[in-house]
């Protein structure tokens, strides 16, 4: 995807204290950085992540599945106030929802995600738990290009945290998260600045 317009407009969806979305705000503070945030969707009320985006003068919404009489009806909802804002690229920063065809259909290639684990290994809700279960010796975290599937889409970039004998899950989980911040607002502005390519999944910076 070249990039047509600067600075690149990130809709950013979350659903819990907003820290990524916050390094991406501070991030986008900078002209040089090459984004800016436009609009903060949310599947719940009374977070975080909707306060910081309050502060921050950007404008929210919130699209509760439970207001929709179907998942459908609620995954179009959620792509008619992302479109609202014409975004040339949609960031799951702790957005904590599935989208459905509808969603992925209208922003196909320029919606982008996190997962606390190196893919494809320890797909889900608990990679670093699952990994450290496992033994490995390191993990990480990956961004990838959401697709249909579980963290099944293609890589843009990922990060390794060695995993120490000692640790637990929330301790091995804390330092991931760190790695996994840095490495978002790292190649969001990549993306935004150098456009990018998808091809047989491998994901190329430069139009």
């Amino acid at each position: 995807m070249p990039t047509t317009r600067s600075p690149q407009r990130l809709v950013v969806l979350v659903s819990g204290s907003g820290t990524n979305l916050q390094a991406l705000l501070d991030a986008c503070a900078d002209p040089s950085y090459g984004a800016t945030v436009v609009a903060v969707g949310a599947d719940r009320d009374g977070i975080e992540g909707l306060a910081r985006a309050d502060r921050a003068g950007i404008p929210t919404f919130v699209r509760k599945v439970g207001q929709f009489s179907s998942r459908d009806d609620w995954d179009h909802a959620l792509a008619d106030s992302v479109a609202a804002f014409e975004p040339d690229l949609v960031v799951s920063a702790g957005f904590m929802k599935l989208v459905g065809e509808d969603f992925l259909g209208r922003f196909a290639g320029r919606i982008v995600n996190t997962h606390p684990a190196l893919s494809p290994s320890f797909p889900g809700m608990h990679g670093p738990a699952d990994a450290l279960a496992y033994g490995v010796k390191v993990t990480g975290a990956t961004l990838f290009v959401v697709d249909g599937g579980v963290d099944t889409g293609p890589i843009v970039a990922q990060v390794a945290v060695p995993v120490e004998d000692d640790d637990d899950t929330e301790e091995l989980h804390e330092r991931i998260k760190v790695a996994e911040r840095q490495m978002l607002v790292e190649n969001v502005g990549r993306m935004a600045r150098e456009g990018f390519t998808i091809t047989d999944r491998k994901v190329r910076f430069g139009a």
